[in-house]
């Protein structure tokens, strides 16, 4: 290492710890502290809300095989969109192909026939009208129906006013136990999102549950409205305030 090299990684040197005392000396004149070494009080704000689902995905499956009159895949079909489209749904944007598929039914001694099958999924944007799906379908023979999952056209705002209450409960809790003795809370200085789940649900990304669909072994024994469990929102927050 060349004498040039050595007198510059010198100064560097020098300026680094010119910087860091200039540093700790503004620091010391304003009185601030870090927060670790502040009196705080910390607290674990929470949150909930229960939203009506307004978007049922559905699950349709049709099929040749289980078809007693013998109907093609197409016109399996076409009694399918017209049932959907009678009762008010866009079939052209609610209504979507997941899978098709198709096995063989024959022997050596006959001619083998192929039977197709085909999979949708059906987005409902009114929870009375799953009732009618119900019963629509099963006029033509279609039965194989599920509900799928449960969602709301406005579920990331509402997560985020859940949240916002929550820190919104953490700062009152604060407030109320430092009154307790006689001192007051002042900035928040450290925020953390606790892990949250949405209640009753796994996964706080995905929104997922079987409506209860009440139905008897008639049509005319369905009733009229579909219940659903509520999307339930719960979420945590820690905060910390400094106490005064």
């Amino acid at each position: 290492m060349n004498y040039q090299t050595m007198q510059l990684k010198s100064i560097k040197s020098i300026l680094f710890i010119v910087c860091v005392t200039i540093s700790q000396l503004s620091f010391a004149q304003n009185g601030e502290k870090n927060f670790i070494d502040l009196n705080y009080i910390e607290v674990v704000g929470t949150a909930e809300l229960e939203v009506v689902p307004n978007l049922i995905y559905m699950g349709i499956t049709i099929s040749e095989k289980d078809n007693k009159n013998k109907s093609t895949l197409k016109e399996i079909e076409n009694q399918l969109s017209i049932q959907l489209t009678n009762i008010g749904i866009d079939i052209s944007k609610d209504l979507l192909v997941k899978d098709m598929s198709s096995n063989f039914r024959g022997s050596l001694l006959q001619k083998t026939d192929v039977l197709l099958s085909k999979e949708y999924q059906l987005i409902v944007r009114d929870p009375s009208i799953v009732n009618k799906v119900f019963m629509e379908l099963e006029k033509v023979g279609i039965s194989n129906i599920s509900i799928e999952q449960l969602d709301h056209t406005d579920i990331i705002n509402l997560r985020k006013e859940v949240k916002v209450n929550a820190i919104k409960a953490a700062k009152d809790k604060a407030s109320s136990l430092a009154q307790a003795i006689d001192q007051t809370i002042g900035r928040a200085v450290f925020i953390q999102e606790r892990d949250n789940a949405i209640l009753p649900y796994a996964n706080a990304n995905t929104l997922s549950a079987v409506g209860a669909v009440h139905r008897g072994s008639s049509l005319d024994e369905y009733k009229e409205v579909v219940e659903f469990e509520k999307i339930k929102l719960a979420y945590a927050v820690l905060c910390r305030f400094e106490l005064k």
